[in-house]
């Protein structure tokens, strides 16, 4: 047993020299509550494959102190694939063609695809925009393009820091979160032109799988 202590007490001294002597990443993050609020959330109910759609969040610092780092989790733009012999088994259900924050600036003239935007982490789903003062606001937007079809539940969920020490609650003490439910379907609504009147007139969309 006393050799054992010892080899862990080792362990966990070497771990923290290879960490940068034992500093944590959420040092200099404020701890506490800090209240916030959701003021609009949209995403549309009903979409369809190679039509894009945005995903737009708008998040107010209701307290009276800054917000560390405000910060959004999306869960289910992706969903995990159960056929064997997959070299990844995550596909995605929405391709992120732009996430929220300003694009990262380019050292040379380049075409960008599908940039992340300037609020990704390296947390997974995540973006954040930075402090946020008593009584602003912030919006997250995400320009998404589906590529499956089907009906699918989008959980979110805003944070006041990227390593739990600041936590984002509504006034009533609960978490700031929410969802949508998104039809996904096969292919856009068929359109046709009246021709009485000239206008083009919307179809329906075909039923979702």
């Amino acid at each position: 047993m006393r050799l054992a202590s010892a080899a862990a007490t080792v362990m966990c001294a070497t771990l923290a020299a290879g960490c940068g002597g034992g500093t944590r990443q959420d040092v200099h993050e404020a701890k506490g509550s800090f209240e916030m609020k959701i003021l609009k959330a949209s995403f549309p109910s009903t979409q369809a494959v190679a039509r894009p759609a945005r995903l737009e969040l708008q998040v107010r610092n209701t307290g009276t102190k800054t917000v560390p780092n405000v910060a959004v989790t999306v869960d289910s733009f992706s969903y995990t694939a159960t056929t064997p012999e997959l070299a990844a088994n995550k596909r995605p259900i929405w391709a992120i063609e732009e996430g929220p924050g300003p694009k990262a600036p380019s050292p040379v003239e380049s075409q960008e695809v599908s940039p992340a935007g300037g609020g990704q982490t390296v947390y997974v789903n995540t973006w954040a925009l930075g402090p946020l003062a008593a009584h602003r606001t912030q919006t997250f937007s995400w320009r998404v393009m589906p590529v499956k079809p089907g009906k699918y539940t989008v959980s979110y969920a805003v944070a006041a820091g990227l390593s739990g020490k600041a936590v984002a609650v509504l006034h009533s003490g609960g978490a700031v979160h929410g969802r949508f439910v998104v039809n996904i379907a096969a292919a856009p609504p068929a359109t046709h032109v009246d021709p009485r009147t000239g206008k083009v007139v919307a179809g329906t969309y075909p039923p979702i799988p």
